[in-house]
């Protein structure tokens, strides 16, 4: 039995102990010091992550590189991972995202005075710097584990365990131009982020309670996923019409919060408006994916007759959010919010494909996962290193940015590109096939959906407008374009774009199988042509 998984998750948490127990001091090389320990775990754990993508095997079984290890005995529970092959995408994107984070953040966490400490020595100027690293491989080494679970509890565990690292990120290491109101809004901020996040977690405590129940009376007292999904396939274990229908929509619930989905959305704005931009990118690139990929494992695994129920309402839900956040993005002052509201637009998408229950819906929802993560990443960070420079999230404070410092217009451009689906750009691919999947079988939704594609131009083109073009401010009059660090973080993000936008393949090749293997467990298969090329005799066209 391979100890990979394992390691892949245990890296991070060990790195964040140790960055954590790392000296306290605020003189500039112990805080280097500590960055660079930080990044350097994160490495290990690129590296790790990668060897377990390329070791999967599209054509082998459905969960690789299996590992079990006994917890909890009497209730079945387990320490087991594996991976399919929407895992290893998303554990991959985790671990490429978090050391570009860090570089993008390198001096967010830096303390406010310096270098004398405060008299008390107290964290927010002495530990200020280990804290925000430590806690950024915390949330890494949760989320790996979420993306690698196999076991129902285990999953559970880790699904909320991620919230109080992230509680402390928002609320701790808020936004520095957030103005005199900045801490309270970064205390709101994250009490209303644990708030709705805890809800969520608890009504799936419930359910997965009443899963364990049910399942031990017929015989599978387990929380073992591979055993109950086959159980349930085989017809062996059977939920009453009624118990999946509660069971899917506590799942559900909790999912549909952390993803989010529209009107349970309203903690995303506050969240990513008062973080740091590499925080922001934390909550919607990486936390916010566990919530969609758990839906296609968990509630179309656990619950198939329950998910094709409530697959029209969910995908109205979707639509709707698609383009109430679109709209809200167009009317955003604050540059941060607008990516909010662009970011729960994009989540529509996503929950669409997944409930469109189409090979090419879901295909392209998974991609949608890894490719709005980086481009969101891209766009988020480079309007995380304007805001620096001006000290405003105001997007009226700018204009003529891309005559003083063109690379950083350059790339902010490409971001805000990427999102309203260029073709050429990796989220193009995705989008393309959440609409061509969701319109083959429900082609109303497909057509309203599409409106969100003209709106995300608008907002995305009026920002770059308003931001980049036209006389320069007063206060955009010196600043400098991007530096050394700043391009290490946007280039490979701005590549990897570009390079899944033109070539997909390498992804869908991974995410294809486990697609057509929750397909089949929801008993469902691509609807046929409604109107088939008609065979001319003499097989010959006229």
């Amino acid at each position: 039995m391979s100890a990979l998984l394992t390691a892949t998750c245990a890296v991070p948490a060990a790195g964040a102990v140790l960055t954590a127990a790392l000296p306290a001091g605020t003189t500039g090389p112990r805080r280097r010091i500590t960055k660079l320990v930080a990044l350097g775990v994160s490495a290990v754990t690129l590296a790790l992550a990668a060897t377990a993508a390329a070791r999967f095997d599209p054509d082998g079984a459905r969960y690789q590189l299996t590992e079990s290890y006994s917890w909890i005995r009497s209730f079945g529970i387990t320490f087991s991972l594996g991976v399919d092959g929407i895992g290893a995408v998303l554990a991959l994107l985790t671990a490429v995202l978090v050391p570009i984070v860090m570089l993008a953040s390198w001096h967010d966490a830096d303390p406010p005075a310096e270098p004398a400490p405060a008299p008390d020595g107290s964290f927010e100027n002495r530990r200020r710097t280990q804290g925000y690293f430590a806690l950024i491989l915390a949330v890494e080494a949760m989320v790996i584990v979420s993306f690698y679970a196999t076991d129902v509890f285990l999953f559970y565990v880790f699904f909320e365990a991620m919230l109080i690292p992230m509680y402390f990120l928002i609320g701790g290491f808020g936004d520095k131009a957030g103005g005199p109101e900045s801490a309270r809004q970064r205390s709101y901020a994250a009490v209303k982020f644990l708030l709705y996040n805890l809800l969520g977690g608890l009504v799936m405590l419930a359910a997965v309670i009443g899963l364990y129940v049910i399942a031990q009376d017929q015989g599978f007292g387990t929380f073992d996923l591979r055993t109950l999904t086959s159980a349930i396939a085989d017809g062996k274990l059977v939920l009453s019409g009624t118990a999946e229908k509660a069971l899917f929509l506590g799942f559900f619930f909790a999912f549909a919060v952390k993803a989010p989905l529209w009107p349970l959305h309203t903690w995303l704005p506050n969240a990513m408006g008062e973080s740091t931009a590499g925080t922001a990118v934390l909550i919607t690139a990486v936390v916010d994916k566990v919530g969609t990929f758990a839906m296609l494992r968990f509630c179309l695994g656990l619950f198939p007759d329950a998910s094709k129920t409530f697959a029209p309402a969910i995908l109205v839900l979707s639509v709707i959010g698609i383009i109430y956040g679109a709209l809200l993005a167009i009317g955003q002052k604050d540059i941060k919010r607008l990516v909010a509201y662009a970011s729960i637009s994009h989540f529509g998408f996503i929950i669409m494909g997944i409930f469109a229950l189409t090979s090419q819906g879901q295909s392209g929802a998974t991609l949608y996962m890894v490719n709005h993560g980086i481009s969101t990443a891209a766009w988020m960070l480079v309007a995380g290193f304007l805001i620096s420079r001006r000290g405003s999230r105001l997007i009226a404070d700018y204009g003529g940015v891309q005559k003083v410092a063109p690379v950083l217009a350059g790339t902010f451009l490409i971001g805000g590109l990427a999102t309203l689906s260029l073709p050429g750009l990796a989220p193009f691919v995705s989008e393309f096939l959440v609409l061509v999947g969701t319109f083959t079988r429900y082609p109303a939704i497909g057509i309203v959906a599409t409106f969100g594609i003209v709106l995300a131009a608008l907002y995305a083109l009026l920002l770059y407008q308003r931001t980049m073009t036209g006389p320069v401010k007063e206060g955009v009059r010196g600043m400098h374009d991007l530096k050394a660090r700043e391009l290490a973080v946007v280039a490979p993000l701005v590549a990897l774009t570009i390079l899944l936008g033109v070539y997909p393949k390498p992804l869908t090749d991974i995410v294809n199988p486990s697609v057509d293997a929750t397909l089949s467990q929801v008993h469902e298969t691509d609807p046929a042509p409604a109107h088939p090329v008609a065979a001319t005799s003499g097989g010959e066209h006229k």
